[in-house]
């Protein structure tokens, strides 16, 4: 049963693609920058609903720019996730640019492609990031640089900072987690990682029943005189803590629905 719905989920989740690729190509170009910027968070929550993810968000997006948002990095899903809950231009490894279909919606949304083995190119990314910025953009960065399980927070690489600094930017935290809304705990469905490939992990993501993802957003802040290596530790701190809140919280909440009586047979 669980394969069937994974069938009739890829393919509306499909369909749904050739349709964000066809309007970027046809109706982008009349459209203004908001409009654009309103359409990609519109298809992004759409998808999630076609792959049967249910997008919970929790704390304020920060508007407008300038602004830098940085977030933990788990799944292929995030950038879809993140621009359902906010658009942004995300700053991403040049990799996802070759990715069938995927690559070309990512370029039509204003994708900055690093190569991040070229120090001279992650120049240059930082410079076009600090000019954006001061144009009053919104960017989006994943500092882990990779993702992981989800389970821990890998170190923090301090160099998109410096875009931020530069251009003496807000940098907001955002907290990304995946759960089981049956049981409000942590899930390794969406993750990407080891030996996975993309095919593997949208499949598992496809196959899995109640899978939520939780945007967090904390409370923007600014340089205060850090460099870039200890804003990108406080930033890595900070969301450690949102995420320990944040399932804290739905432990909690889980707990305290369990307990509740049934309000047909409470006396």
């Amino acid at each position: 049963m669980n394969r069937l719905s994974a069938c009739f989920k890829f393919a509306h989740a499909a369909l749904h693609l050739v349709v964000g690729w066809v309007t970027i190509w046809l109706k982008f170009p009349g459209l203004t920058p908001v409009q654009r910027q309103m359409r990609v968070q519109i298809w992004s929550a759409k998808l999630l609903q076609c792959m049967g993810v249910r997008l919970l968000v929790k704390g304020n997006a920060a508007v407008p720019g300038p602004l830098l948002l940085v977030s933990n990095h788990i799944s292929w899903l995030d950038i879809t996730s993140l621009h359902a809950a906010r658009y942004c231009r995300f700053v991403s490894k040049a990799d996802v640019k070759h990715w069938p279909v995927i690559g070309a919606l990512a370029a039509g949304v204003g994708t900055l492609f690093i190569e991040r083995e070229s120090r001279r190119d992650a120049m240059r990314v930082v410079h076009h990031m600090a000019d954006s910025l001061r144009a009053g953009d919104v960017l989006g960065v994943f500092p882990e640089g990779t993702t992981s399980d989800g389970t821990h927070l890998l170190a923090f690489h301090g160099n998109l900072f410096q875009a931020a600094i530069s251009a003496n930017a807000p940098v907001q935290p955002v907290s990304i987690a995946y759960i089981d809304l049956a049981s409000g705990q942590a899930t390794l469905a969406a993750s990407f990682v080891n030996d996975d490939t993309l095919f593997t992990s949208v499949w598992r993501t496809l196959c899995t029943q109640q899978l939520g993802v939780v945007i967090t957003f904390g409370e923007p802040q600014l340089p205060q005189g850090r460099d870039r290596r200890v804003w990108a530790t406080d930033m890595r701190e900070e969301i450690a803590k949102m995420r320990a809140a944040d399932f804290t919280q739905q432990s909690s909440d889980k707990t305290a629905r369990s307990n509740k009586p049934d309000d047909l047979n409470a006396n």
